[in-house]
Protein backbone atom coordinates (compact mmCIF):
# COMPACT_ATOMS: atom_id res chain seq x y z
CA UNK A 1 0.00 0.00 0.00
CA UNK A 2 1.70 3.33 -0.87
CA UNK A 3 1.93 5.57 2.48
CA UNK A 4 -0.54 8.30 1.97
CA UNK A 5 -2.41 9.76 4.44
CA UNK A 6 -6.37 9.46 4.71
CA UNK A 7 -7.22 13.17 3.37
CA UNK A 8 -5.13 12.07 0.50
CA UNK A 9 -7.08 9.07 -1.16
CA UNK A 10 -9.53 9.56 -3.78
CA UNK A 11 -12.54 7.68 -4.87
CA UNK A 12 -10.73 5.06 -7.10
CA UNK A 13 -8.68 3.95 -4.03
CA UNK A 14 -10.09 0.80 -2.58
CA UNK A 15 -10.14 1.69 1.29
CA UNK A 16 -12.13 5.13 0.46
CA UNK A 17 -14.63 3.76 -2.07
CA UNK A 18 -15.82 0.41 0.40
CA UNK A 19 -15.40 2.87 3.45
CA UNK A 20 -18.03 5.28 1.98
CA UNK A 21 -20.31 2.23 0.75
CA UNK A 22 -20.32 0.43 4.20
CA UNK A 23 -20.86 4.07 6.21
CA UNK A 24 -24.11 3.25 7.88
CA UNK A 25 -24.97 6.22 7.55
CA UNK A 26 -24.29 7.66 4.17
CA UNK A 27 -23.63 4.47 2.20
CA UNK A 28 -26.87 4.13 0.48
CA UNK A 29 -27.74 7.87 -0.48
CA UNK A 30 -23.75 7.91 -2.42
CA UNK A 31 -24.29 4.68 -4.44
CA UNK A 32 -27.57 6.09 -5.43
CA UNK A 33 -26.22 9.19 -6.02
CA UNK A 34 -23.02 7.82 -7.92
CA UNK A 35 -24.65 4.91 -9.60
CA UNK A 36 -27.64 7.64 -10.95
CA UNK A 37 -24.78 9.87 -12.32
CA UNK A 38 -23.23 6.71 -14.26
CA UNK A 39 -26.55 5.40 -15.84
CA UNK A 40 -28.24 8.79 -15.98
CA UNK A 41 -31.15 7.97 -14.04
CA UNK A 42 -32.75 7.51 -10.49
CA UNK A 43 -32.22 4.64 -8.59
CA UNK A 44 -34.18 3.32 -5.64
CA UNK A 45 -33.69 1.24 -2.45
CA UNK A 46 -30.28 -0.44 -2.15
CA UNK A 47 -29.40 -3.36 -0.60
CA UNK A 48 -25.33 -2.62 -0.33
CA UNK A 49 -22.65 -5.70 -0.25
CA UNK A 50 -19.46 -4.86 -0.04
CA UNK A 51 -16.69 -7.45 -1.19
CA UNK A 52 -18.81 -10.00 -1.76
CA UNK A 53 -17.00 -13.11 -1.96
CA UNK A 54 -17.76 -15.97 -4.37
CA UNK A 55 -16.19 -19.07 -3.30
CA UNK A 56 -15.20 -21.85 -5.85
CA UNK A 57 -17.51 -24.88 -6.15
CA UNK A 58 -14.41 -26.87 -5.17
CA UNK A 59 -11.18 -26.05 -3.64
CA UNK A 60 -9.55 -26.45 -6.92
CA UNK A 61 -12.02 -24.16 -9.20
CA UNK A 62 -11.53 -19.99 -9.12
CA UNK A 63 -13.42 -18.15 -6.91
CA UNK A 64 -14.15 -13.83 -7.24
CA UNK A 65 -14.24 -10.87 -4.62
CA UNK A 66 -16.47 -8.34 -6.02
CA UNK A 67 -15.59 -4.74 -4.61
CA UNK A 68 -19.31 -3.20 -4.61
CA UNK A 69 -21.97 -5.45 -4.93
CA UNK A 70 -25.12 -3.65 -4.74
CA UNK A 71 -28.52 -4.71 -5.95
CA UNK A 72 -31.91 -2.99 -6.05
CA UNK A 73 -34.50 -3.85 -3.13
CA UNK A 74 -38.52 -4.34 -3.91
CA UNK A 75 -39.12 -0.62 -3.19
CA UNK A 76 -37.55 0.53 -5.32
CA UNK A 77 -39.62 -0.81 -8.06
CA UNK A 78 -36.88 -2.39 -10.09
CA UNK A 79 -36.08 -5.42 -8.48
CA UNK A 80 -34.10 -7.80 -10.51
CA UNK A 81 -31.26 -5.28 -10.93
CA UNK A 82 -27.65 -6.55 -9.59
CA UNK A 83 -24.59 -3.78 -9.91
CA UNK A 84 -20.79 -4.74 -9.11
CA UNK A 85 -19.12 -2.00 -8.87
CA UNK A 86 -14.78 -2.10 -9.85
CA UNK A 87 -13.31 0.88 -9.10
CA UNK A 88 -9.40 1.43 -9.61
CA UNK A 89 -8.74 -1.74 -11.87
CA UNK A 90 -5.37 -0.91 -12.70
CA UNK A 91 -3.71 -2.41 -15.86
CA UNK A 92 -1.50 -1.81 -18.50
CA UNK A 93 -0.39 -3.66 -21.31
CA UNK A 94 -2.86 -6.66 -22.06
CA UNK A 95 -5.64 -4.81 -20.55
CA UNK A 96 -7.93 -5.34 -23.62
CA UNK A 97 -7.48 -9.40 -23.48
CA UNK A 98 -7.46 -9.44 -19.66
CA UNK A 99 -10.63 -7.23 -18.72
CA UNK A 100 -13.09 -8.95 -20.75
CA UNK A 101 -11.98 -12.62 -19.63
CA UNK A 102 -12.46 -10.81 -16.01
CA UNK A 103 -15.78 -9.47 -16.27
CA UNK A 104 -17.15 -12.74 -17.71
CA UNK A 105 -15.68 -14.23 -14.47
CA UNK A 106 -18.04 -11.86 -12.86
CA UNK A 107 -21.03 -12.38 -14.33
CA UNK A 108 -21.14 -15.75 -14.77
CA UNK A 109 -20.69 -16.12 -10.52
CA UNK A 110 -22.91 -13.57 -9.89
CA UNK A 111 -25.60 -15.25 -11.85
CA UNK A 112 -24.50 -18.16 -10.80
CA UNK A 113 -25.53 -17.56 -7.35
CA UNK A 114 -29.00 -14.95 -8.43
CA UNK A 115 -31.17 -18.19 -9.69
CA UNK A 116 -32.57 -20.57 -7.17
CA UNK A 117 -33.46 -24.22 -7.77
CA UNK A 118 -36.77 -24.74 -9.67
CA UNK A 119 -36.91 -20.87 -10.46
CA UNK A 120 -38.06 -20.39 -14.16
CA UNK A 121 -34.93 -18.43 -16.04
CA UNK A 122 -37.36 -15.43 -16.58
CA UNK A 123 -36.50 -14.83 -13.17
CA UNK A 124 -32.58 -14.51 -13.72
CA UNK A 125 -31.69 -10.99 -12.71
CA UNK A 126 -30.30 -8.22 -14.75
CA UNK A 127 -26.54 -7.54 -14.22
CA UNK A 128 -24.32 -4.41 -14.70
CA UNK A 129 -20.73 -4.86 -13.98
CA UNK A 130 -19.43 -1.57 -13.68
CA UNK A 131 -15.29 -0.84 -14.42
CA UNK A 132 -13.96 2.09 -13.21
CA UNK A 133 -10.41 2.52 -14.68
CA UNK A 134 -7.67 5.34 -15.29
CA UNK A 135 -6.43 2.97 -17.74
CA UNK A 136 -7.67 3.07 -21.02
CA UNK A 137 -8.78 -1.18 -21.17
CA UNK A 138 -9.14 -0.45 -25.14
CA UNK A 139 -7.03 2.03 -26.12
CA UNK A 140 -9.42 4.05 -28.17
CA UNK A 141 -10.09 7.05 -25.60
CA UNK A 142 -13.47 6.51 -25.05
CA UNK A 143 -14.97 7.53 -21.53
CA UNK A 144 -17.54 4.88 -21.89
CA UNK A 145 -17.56 1.45 -23.42
CA UNK A 146 -20.88 -0.57 -23.36
CA UNK A 147 -20.46 -3.93 -23.59
CA UNK A 148 -23.58 -6.17 -24.48
CA UNK A 149 -23.99 -9.43 -26.62
CA UNK A 150 -25.68 -9.24 -29.80
CA UNK A 151 -26.24 -11.56 -33.33
CA UNK A 152 -23.23 -11.18 -35.36
CA UNK A 153 -25.18 -12.01 -38.26
CA UNK A 154 -27.95 -9.94 -37.42
CA UNK A 155 -26.03 -6.90 -35.57
CA UNK A 156 -29.34 -4.72 -35.33
CA UNK A 157 -31.19 -7.64 -33.81
CA UNK A 158 -32.50 -7.55 -30.66
CA UNK A 159 -30.82 -9.37 -27.96
CA UNK A 160 -31.56 -8.52 -24.56
CA UNK A 161 -30.34 -11.49 -21.99
CA UNK A 162 -29.93 -9.11 -19.05
CA UNK A 163 -25.79 -8.21 -18.79
CA UNK A 164 -24.03 -5.29 -19.07
CA UNK A 165 -20.83 -4.29 -18.85
CA UNK A 166 -19.57 -1.05 -18.91
CA UNK A 167 -15.97 -0.07 -19.10
CA UNK A 168 -15.18 4.26 -17.05
CA UNK A 169 -11.84 5.32 -18.82
CA UNK A 170 -11.82 8.45 -16.32
CA UNK A 171 -9.63 10.28 -19.25
CA UNK A 172 -11.47 9.36 -22.45
CA UNK A 173 -12.70 12.04 -24.48
CA UNK A 174 -13.91 10.01 -27.70
CA UNK A 175 -17.59 10.01 -28.32
CA UNK A 176 -18.83 13.24 -26.85
CA UNK A 177 -18.92 11.52 -23.33
CA UNK A 178 -22.01 13.03 -20.59
CA UNK A 179 -20.83 16.26 -18.97
CA UNK A 180 -22.23 15.09 -15.60
CA UNK A 181 -19.89 11.39 -16.36
CA UNK A 182 -17.17 13.18 -17.38
CA UNK A 183 -16.97 15.75 -14.08
CA UNK A 184 -17.92 12.30 -11.86
CA UNK A 185 -14.79 10.30 -13.32
CA UNK A 186 -12.77 13.48 -12.90
CA UNK A 187 -13.40 13.63 -9.62
CA UNK A 188 -13.38 10.21 -8.82
CA UNK A 189 -9.55 10.32 -10.22
CA UNK A 190 -8.55 13.53 -7.94
CA UNK A 191 -11.50 14.10 -5.08
CA UNK A 192 -10.98 17.69 -4.33
CA UNK A 193 -13.29 20.31 -3.34
CA UNK A 194 -12.80 22.37 -6.79
CA UNK A 195 -12.98 19.24 -8.43
CA UNK A 196 -16.59 18.80 -7.29
CA UNK A 197 -18.56 21.42 -9.38
CA UNK A 198 -21.64 20.47 -9.60
CA UNK A 199 -24.19 20.02 -7.11
CA UNK A 200 -24.05 16.31 -7.22
CA UNK A 201 -20.77 16.01 -6.66
CA UNK A 202 -20.80 18.76 -4.23
CA UNK A 203 -23.15 16.20 -2.10
CA UNK A 204 -20.54 13.40 -2.15
CA UNK A 205 -17.64 15.61 -1.65
CA UNK A 206 -19.07 16.54 1.52
CA UNK A 207 -20.02 12.53 2.33
CA UNK A 208 -16.33 12.24 1.45
CA UNK A 209 -15.08 14.69 3.97
CA UNK A 210 -17.18 13.51 6.66
CA UNK A 211 -15.69 10.25 6.24
CA UNK A 212 -12.39 11.77 6.33
CA UNK A 213 -12.36 13.35 9.38
CA UNK A 214 -13.98 10.21 11.47
CA UNK A 215 -12.04 9.21 13.74
CA UNK A 216 -13.10 5.04 13.61
CA UNK A 217 -12.56 5.53 9.88
CA UNK A 218 -8.99 6.70 10.60
CA UNK A 219 -8.34 4.13 13.25
CA UNK A 220 -8.89 1.26 11.07
CA UNK A 221 -7.03 2.91 7.89
CA UNK A 222 -4.26 2.78 10.55
CA UNK A 223 -4.70 -0.99 11.24
CA UNK A 224 -4.71 -1.98 8.07
CA UNK A 225 -1.55 0.29 6.87
CA UNK A 226 0.41 -1.44 9.25
CA UNK A 227 -1.06 -5.05 8.54
CA UNK A 228 -0.14 -4.16 5.02
CA UNK A 229 3.61 -2.99 6.14
CA UNK A 230 3.61 -5.95 8.42
CA UNK A 231 2.64 -8.79 5.80
CA UNK A 232 5.28 -6.74 3.24
CA UNK A 233 8.11 -6.74 5.70
CA UNK A 234 7.00 -10.63 6.38
CA UNK A 235 7.57 -10.90 2.63
CA UNK A 236 10.93 -9.31 2.40
CA UNK A 237 11.90 -11.33 5.40
CA UNK A 238 10.71 -14.28 3.31
CA UNK A 239 12.83 -13.45 0.13
CA UNK A 240 15.18 -12.55 2.08
CA UNK A 241 15.23 -15.53 4.03
CA UNK A 242 14.71 -17.21 0.06
CA UNK A 243 17.83 -15.13 -1.03
CA UNK A 244 19.94 -16.51 1.94
CA UNK A 245 18.62 -20.38 1.23
CA UNK A 246 19.47 -20.10 -2.73
CA UNK A 247 22.94 -18.18 -1.85
CA UNK A 248 23.88 -21.25 0.53
CA UNK A 249 22.22 -23.92 -2.11
CA UNK A 250 24.74 -22.11 -4.32
CA UNK A 251 27.44 -21.95 -2.35
CA UNK A 252 27.38 -25.78 -1.77
CA UNK A 253 27.31 -26.33 -4.95
CA UNK A 254 30.65 -24.32 -5.87
CA UNK A 255 31.70 -26.40 -3.71
CA UNK A 256 30.65 -29.88 -4.56
CA UNK A 257 31.70 -28.67 -8.28
CA UNK A 258 35.32 -27.81 -7.00
CA UNK A 259 35.75 -30.60 -4.83
CA UNK A 260 34.75 -32.93 -8.08
CA UNK A 261 37.33 -30.89 -10.39
CA UNK A 262 40.00 -31.28 -7.65
CA UNK A 263 39.50 -35.04 -7.79
CA UNK A 264 39.14 -35.06 -11.38
CA UNK A 265 42.76 -33.17 -11.54
CA UNK A 266 44.48 -35.75 -8.92
CA UNK A 267 43.08 -38.58 -11.08
CA UNK A 268 44.27 -36.86 -14.19
CA UNK A 269 47.58 -36.76 -12.25
CA UNK A 270 47.78 -40.27 -11.07
CA UNK A 271 46.69 -41.55 -14.34
CA UNK A 272 49.55 -39.46 -15.93
CA UNK A 273 51.94 -40.98 -13.20
CA UNK A 274 50.92 -44.53 -14.56
CA UNK A 275 51.09 -44.03 -18.19
CA UNK A 276 54.66 -42.77 -17.31
CA UNK A 277 55.80 -46.03 -15.12
CA UNK A 278 54.30 -48.13 -17.73
CA UNK A 279 56.40 -46.67 -20.85
CA UNK A 280 59.10 -46.69 -18.39
CA UNK A 281 58.75 -50.24 -17.58
CA UNK A 282 58.28 -50.98 -21.69
CA UNK A 283 61.15 -49.47 -22.01
CA UNK A 284 62.75 -51.68 -19.35
CA UNK A 285 61.80 -54.84 -20.67
CA UNK A 286 62.15 -54.11 -24.23
CA UNK A 287 65.97 -53.25 -23.29
CA UNK A 288 66.30 -57.18 -20.94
Amino acid sequence: MEKRKLKELNLLDDFLFNTMVTHPEIGEQFCRILLGMILGRSLGRLEIIAQRTYYGCDTDLHGARLDVCLEETKESGRQGYIYDVEPGLYGRGGAAMVYPRRVRFYHAQIDADSLRSGQDYALLKNVYVIVITPFDPFGLNRMLYTIRRSCEEEPYMYYEDGDRTLFLYTRGTKGDPPEELAQLLHYMEDSTEANAVNEKLRTLHGMVERVKQDRKVAVHYMKIFEREQMLLEEGREEERANTERERAKAERERKRAETAERQVRELEKELEALRKQMLFQNAHDQEN
